[in-house]
């Protein structure tokens, strides 16, 4: 069976992954950019981009990571667009007419509307549903391949709440940001499910990869 996974996912020292509050001009509130340097400037991303350079190593080889193996996606409303999005019937999301992801997507919102598809093999379908019967939906549209939970935060504790993630990569990013929304929230115990692997970047922060246990 294909695995569900989480990619790529940053927080805090004290367990945020995202700051406060979040808008259309600031995506992750306070927090900024904070989180997700590393990623910027990895040759991975800088590819992307069309820019030549970027950092390798540990934090390229994970940033790598990102496309393999994927044949769905899942995230949250608050991933998809800023506070209100719901309301613009315009709106088709951060990422501009070719997103990312380049499978189909699903974003768990309580305001359904018709799927969009983009350019790249993006198309979102939006769906009322919980943890479990989202995956079901992914799974099938996956075709056997690994399905991603791409976030925000409460989709992500969700999911981990109900025992559905197998692989989850985390990188520990060395500042504290005090307010937010928490990861770790309501989720006490859940390390035990998990062999757990650290390698740390040069940089300062530390990936933690969550591997479920078979023991």
């Amino acid at each position: 069976m294909s695995l569900v996974k989480v990619q790529n996912f940053s927080i805090s020292l004290d367990g945020f992954g995202t700051g406060e509050p979040q808008s259309f001009e600031s995506p992750f509130g306070h927090a900024g950019h904070q989180l997700h340097q590393w990623m910027f400037a990895t040759r991975y991303f800088q590819g992307l981009r069309g820019e030549p350079g970027g950092t390798g190593g540990v934090d390229d080889a994970f940033a790598r990571q990102f496309p393999v193996g994927i044949g769905a996606e899942i995230m949250g409303a608050n991933k998809f667009g800023p506070p209100g999005w719901q309301d613009d019937a315009d709106w088709r999301g951060w990422w501009g007419e070719d997103p990312p992801f380049h499978t189909p997507t699903f974003v768990l919102t309580h305001r359904s509307r018709p799927p969009m598809e983009m350019d790249g093999g993006t198309t979102f379908h939006f769906l009322q549903a919980s943890p479990a019967e989202a995956l079901e939906v992914a799974r099938e549209a996956a075709g056997g391949l690994d399905v991603r939970i791409g976030g925000g935060v409460t989709v992500l504790r969700d999911f981990l709440a109900a025992g559905l993630v197998d692989l989850m990569h985390l990188v520990v990013v060395p500042v504290l940001l005090g307010r937010g929304v928490r990861l770790w929230d309501g989720l006490e115990g859940i390390e035990s499910d998990y062999d757990i692997e650290l390698a740390a970047s040069p940089n300062g922060v530390t990936h933690l990869t969550f591997t479920r246990s078979t023991a």
